[in-house]
């Protein structure tokens, strides 16, 4: 209840000053964003402060921007923007503590080299350079104190959760509705497997081991000898964060487009495996158009009959196929026969979230399309609320569509081009390569078939 008071207080104030805001609006014509700008910076203050669960959430909705409509979204987005990988961190002294309770000695004497301050800290931990007495240049990972046992009461706390979710119902009139108690379900459950830094390691240790090598694709290594329960230790890369690489030039922008898209989507195509958690403080981008990813705290696995309906649904919807669509939701078992929602409805759905690949191509991202797909995907008043009402969406593709929406917000502030269903159909229907990165990564895989 202590850490759920001030949201409900913060949400409260907003709200209460959102209504003001409108009705000066109103009679005076007076901008509202002033108001805007004021309530950003004390979620991202207030969430920044909170770490763990909170901060989390702050991440998320730093790049799924579907709280606030119109030109004011923007103003949230830079503010919890900084949540990514410039969240407030903790001491020199309390990081060197949790070093040497996890490695058995203090750094400087486990590392040849160890850079106090952090080079970034975010919603559970923070990262410092360091160098270990090999020579090896390392990024070691640290989480907070006591960060364990918060999160796990905050865990057991829906009520926490939910609140930070319902802080944006009340910015602006018509907003779009959501079920904030399945979407704070679905975060915390997400947030409960990244506590443990040595599921973690299995987890980057799997994906490294699928990815070594590969022409655009990066990984980092861990050192399991210097890593724990909450300190990892893995090769340290330098490279461009997503802000910064916001600057570059349009083709180098589509080249890390169509690498984070086949790094999520190819990855589950070919190998079930599906990283969780694709906000933007998660990539380093690089000159050469390659792009590594971080954080593995949340890896989601899929069965290939989970592949294959992921694949049929997508089939259905590009052919505009609404019947088909029907009876793969039927025989999954997640819409009743007796009581079906329009099939129009269904085809709609996913024709919305599959956008990338059912608009005209080549396709480029761009926010206000990302904008208009997300909130059909919650709108439970929208075109397609009774769908939404009546799918029983399992954990797995919930998990599905919230990552599809967060790697469409990264690939739409890239405004990335490409033709994506070119590039689905080399997976879905072993098609040729529809970009030169497509002919590296089909040389890489070689006889690696889809699931």
């Amino acid at each position: 209840m202590a850490r759920t008071a001030p949201l409900v207080g913060l949400a409260g104030r907003t709200a209460g000053e959102a209504v003001v805001a409108s009705l000066r609006k109103r009679v005076r014509g007076a901008d509202t964003a002033e108001f805007h700008a004021r309530a950003a910076e004390r979620y991202a203050e207030r969430l920044g402060r909170s770490k763990g669960v909170l901060m989390k959430a702050g991440q998320i909705m730093s790049f799924v921007g579907f709280t606030v409509e119109g030109e004011n979204q923007s103003i949230y987005q830079r503010a919890l923007a900084r949540l990514q990988d410039d969240a407030p961190p903790m001491p020199p002294e309390m990081a060197a503590a949790m070093v040497e309770a996890e490695l058995g000695a203090p750094p400087q004497e486990v590392f040849a080299e160890f850079e106090p301050e952090p080079i970034a800290a975010a919603s559970i931990g923070q990262v410092h350079r360091a160098t270990t007495r090999d020579g090896r240049r390392v990024a070691v990972k640290v989480q907070y104190p006591g960060v364990e046992e918060a999160i796990r009461a905050d865990l057991a706390n829906t009520e926490l959760i939910a609140t930070f979710f319902q802080m944006g119902r009340g910015l602006l009139p018509g907003m779009t509705r959501m079920d904030v108690r399945a979407v704070a379900k679905e975060v915390s459950e997400r947030i409960g497997e990244e506590i443990d830094y040595r599921a973690e390691a299995r987890n980057q240790r799997e994906f490294a081991g699928h990815y070594r090598g590969h022409p655009f694709i990066r990984i980092p290594e861990i050192v399991p000898e210097l890593s724990g329960r909450r300190v990892l230790t893995m090769d340290l890369v330098d490279g461009m964060r997503h802000r910064e690489a916001l600057g570059a030039g349009q083709e180098l922008k589509d080249r890390w487009g169509e690498a984070v898209f086949r790094f999520y989507i190819g990855g589950i195509r070919r190998l079930g495996l599906f990283h969780a958690d694709p906000h933007p403080g998660n990539f380093l981008f690089h000159d050469d158009g390659t792009v590594t990813f971080l954080d593995f705290g949340c890896v989601k696995r899929f069965q290939p009959e989970q592949v294959r309906f992921m694949t049929a649904v997508a089939e259905a919807t590009v052919t505009g196929d609404a019947e088909t669509l029907l009876r793969l939701h039927y025989d999954e078992g997640v819409l009743d026969r007796d009581d079906p929602p329009p099939a129009d409805q269904v085809l709609g759905w996913w024709t919305s979230t599959l956008y990338a690949w059912t608009r005209p191509q080549p396709f480029t991202y761009t926010p206000e399309t990302d904008a208009v797909a997300t909130r059909g995907e919650f709108g439970l008043t929208g075109p397609y609320g009774e769908f939404i009402r009546k799918w029983r969406m399992d954990p797995a593709m919930t998990t599905l569509t919230r990552i599809q929406l967060g790697m469409s917000a990264v690939l739409s502030q890239f405004r990335a081009t490409a033709d994506w269903e070119r590039i689905r159909q080399e997976w879905d229907w072993d098609g040729p390569p529809a970009t030169p990165m497509g002919e590296l990564d089909k040389e890489f895989w070689g006889g690696v078939r889809v699931r």
